[in-house]
């Protein structure tokens, strides 16, 4: 269990980072204050690299606000999308959880806000409390499915499938405000057309060219660094 004997409330700033993650949904006042002492937050701008293989450290991140992509580059350059990482949950590269990053960069896709653990701390805090272990255990089993998923995605799908089944991800999904907005009844999806050619695994030339078909089909209104999904239905239809 977590040690939350000392009279110290904590900072307030970090245990607002810990509030509403999921893997700390039950922790008392006390115990995620403690949980924060050891976890610095830390902001990142959209497009900053958060991590890479340049830099290795055996370190988890929790994220709090923001999304953050998981890729890969091969040697021709090429970009693969293992992950897109939601606020509430954690990554980074920590052995002793099984969570391994290898040759990957995580790129912040918005303004992102972290706390950063060590792997001592993690075994300290994290991986004595039954609660905890039990639901990162979840975590991590969930992203290997979606990174199944999005593998066999990259091979069987044609390039307009992955650009809608990204963004019926992005859009269906649970997002931070400042990623998709409340557009009256239809989402907004704040992001590029590179941004997304980068998450769908195609060129931003290609990636236009789906998105110019798409809203010509009435699916999408496309606005400058802004996706309004028009009809969630027909989209998902078009992911396959």
């Amino acid at each position: 269990m977590i040690d939350a004997g000392t009279d110290d409330a904590g900072d307030a700033h970090g245990a607002w980072c810990m509030a509403e993650v999921d893997i700390f949904c039950d922790l008392s006042e006390r115990e995620m204050a403690a949980i924060a002492t050891a976890a610095p937050m830390k902001t990142y701008n959209a497009g900053e690299i958060l991590y890479s293989p340049a830099q290795p450290s055996e370190v988890l991140f929790i994220l709090k606000e923001g999304r953050v992509r998981i890729f890969r580059v091969s040697a021709d350059g090429r970009a693969l999308t293992t992950a897109i990482i939601a606020p509430g949950t954690i990554f980074g590269e920590m052995l002793l959880l099984g969570q391994h990053m290898y040759d990957s960069y995580a790129e912040a896709l918005d303004d992102v806000t972290v706390c950063v653990m060590s792997r001592a701390d993690v075994n300290r805090l994290l991986l004595t409390d039954a609660r905890i272990a039990a639901r990162i255990t979840a975590i991590l089993g969930r992203r290997l499915a979606d990174l199944e998923q999005r593998l066999s995605d990259s091979v069987f799908k044609t390039v307009a499938q992955r650009v809608a089944t990204t963004l019926d991800t992005l859009a269906t999904a649970q997002p931070p405000a400042s990623l998709l907005r409340p557009g009256g009844r239809h989402p907004q999806i704040a992001l590029t057309h590179e941004q997304l050619a980068a998450l769908a695994g195609t060129s931003r030339e290609t990636c236009t060219k789906v998105l110019h078909d798409y809203a010509d089909q009435g699916l999408l209104r496309l606005a400058r660094g802004r996706i309004t999904v028009l009809d969630t239905a027909r989209l998902k239809d078009a992911a396959g």
